[in-house]
């Protein structure tokens, strides 16, 4: 920051936080180049009494969207350590909003989760950070990680013992704690919010340890570990859970679309999020070159699209028309031109490479999760692996995201005109593999295609209905005529919704 007299605090992303063995504990390794947003501030060295504000640069877009407003922050206040206080600040007009302790559904969201967790973890907190979607929980000890353990079950959806994402405080130890409703003793039983536990394996009193047919209980990890955790963690001690929203329900009341022979199909209003016909939402395939649309994501919130990239032309993989071999650089906007137009898969290496390539892959993954892109994994930035999988829910949640976010990459993939702002064109005679023969409709899109994936594609369309333009997408997976395919789905929402 430019005035010196303002003690930055330091934000680390969930990849710095990576421990590793040292002294009989696990301690996060030395964080590289710590990035300070702007709107970071902190009014002390002295962490008793006062307030840290840490800048929530994620938090805007993702956790609180409905406010609107970019530059929020997460503020910790404490009177003593063990007891933060989680807030959103707006450094524009310095108002507070406080994340009182209990349930709190803005953690829920992933960013926010993250973002209060390495505060937590900046500030030398010791507290429990619990994860039921990914079922871990980690111990930290004035910052440093200290255990680590598997969540073997939490309690049934819609009872007691159901946890939200919240912040809570351990309110009592049991190391025997008896619960009527299992009939079980639940051993090393850590206590928050009343009916919250963590606990060891249960037993019923005759000596038994219970099955997958106990219905009564929380967060259950193995004894070892619930014996572990108990004897370290004291009373009061902050419990941070997180548990992703629930899914909105995408079940959609249409017949079977006529003269389709794919399976994975889709098609909906992308303005207002109505599904006008669809297949199985959740059904995870691989996807291929659509992968490509996560990678332009990720390189456009990692890299600045002004940079020129020194080119190492990777050996390893193909692209239909190399482009990259004779040239010492770059731009960066001409590697996504390549990317997103022919699909190359040497300009998606040479762009995760600058970040380094399994820290560009970890952060494509990072994405998906905060996206909510849950049933989405990738492996490679190109998408020749198959391993890169996703499902039709997930590929409209990324559309979204892109059409509202980033559209100069679908503006891209339709081969409009270079913005003056970027450097660009530095290629001549590009081919678009993303058009579609006899659609006028196309304005931009990304096309795919590999042996295990088949023909995949996602397809923005301008149609008119009842006196309006309407923005409709078309996802496609496993397809065998594409471009046959996107027109019979057109022509079938035309026919029934146009009139």
């Amino acid at each position: 920051m430019s005035d010196k007299s303002d003690n930055s605090v330091k934000l680390f992303s969930y990849k710095d936080d990576v421990p590793k063995n040292g002294l009989g504990m696990l301690i996060p390794r030395k964080k590289k180049r710590p990035f300070t947003p702007k709107s970071v501030r902190k009014t002390s060295s002295a962490w008793a009494g006062k307030t840290v504000r840490v800048a929530g640069f994620a938090l805007a877009a993702v956790a609180f969207a409905f406010v609107g407003v970019s530059g929020y922050g997460i503020a910790l206040q404490s009177n003593q350590v063990a007891t933060p206080i989680v807030s959103i600040v707006d450094p524009t007009t310095k108002t507070i909003s406080e994340l009182k302790f209990g349930a709190q559904d803005a953690l829920s969201k992933q960013n926010l989760f993250t973002d209060t967790r390495d505060a937590f973890i900046d500030e030398g907190l010791t507290f429990i950070e619990i994860d039921i979607t990914s079922k871990n929980l980690r111990y930290f000890k004035k910052g440093v990680l200290v255990q680590s353990a598997e969540v073997f079950s939490v309690g049934a959806a819609g009872s007691w013992w159901d946890t939200p994402s919240g912040l809570y405080t351990i309110e009592k130890k049991d190391d025997r704690l008896f619960t009527t409703v299992g009939q079980a003793y639940l051993p090393n039983a850590l206590i928050f919010q009343s009916n919250f536990v963590i606990h060891g394996w249960p037993t019923y009193p005759n000596g038994d340890r219970s099955g997958n047919d106990f219905k009564g209980g929380g967060i259950k990890l193995s004894d070892d570990d619930a014996h572990a955790l108990f004897e370290a963690v004291a009373k009061d001690t902050p419990v941070l859970v997180h548990k992703s929203a629930q899914r909105p329900d995408t079940f959609v009341y249409e017949p079977q679309v006529p003269d389709i022979t794919t399976d994975e199909y889709f098609i909906a209003d992308v303005s207002n999020s109505t599904i006008l016909a669809a297949s199985d939402l959740d059904r995870q395939v691989p996807i291929a070159s659509l992968t490509k649309l996560m990678t332009a994501v990720v390189a456009s919130e990692e890299i600045s699209l002004d940079s020129r990239i020194w080119v190492t032309s990777p050996t390893f993989v193909q692209s239909m028309i190399p482009r990259l071999s004779d040239r010492a650089s770059v731009s960066m906007y001409s590697l996504l031109q390549v990317l997103l137009l022919e699909s190359s898969n040497e300009a998606a290496e040479v762009i995760a490479g600058e970040v380094g390539r399994e820290e560009f892959i970890k952060a494509m993954n990072t994405k998906a999760i905060q996206l909510g892109m849950l049933d989405s994994a990738f492996i490679d930035p190109s998408g020749l692996d198959e391993g890169n999988v996703s499902t039709l829910s997930d590929l409209y949640t990324l559309t979204k995201y892109i059409q509202e976010n980033k559209r100069f990459i679908f503006e891209i993939t339709a081969n409009k005109t270079v913005p003056s702002a970027y450097i660009g064109d530095e290629f001549s005679g590009l081919v678009n593999f993303n058009e579609i023969e006899s659609v006028d409709s196309f304005v931009g899109g990304k096309i795919g295609e590999t042996r295990a994936a088949g023909k995949t594609s996602i397809s923005l369309h301008n149609v008119r209905f009842k006196d309006q333009d309407r923005t409709l997408v078309v996802i496609l997976l496993g397809a065998e005529d594409r471009k046959a395919e996107i027109r019979s789905l057109i022509q079938y929402v035309t026919d029934r919704f146009a009139r």
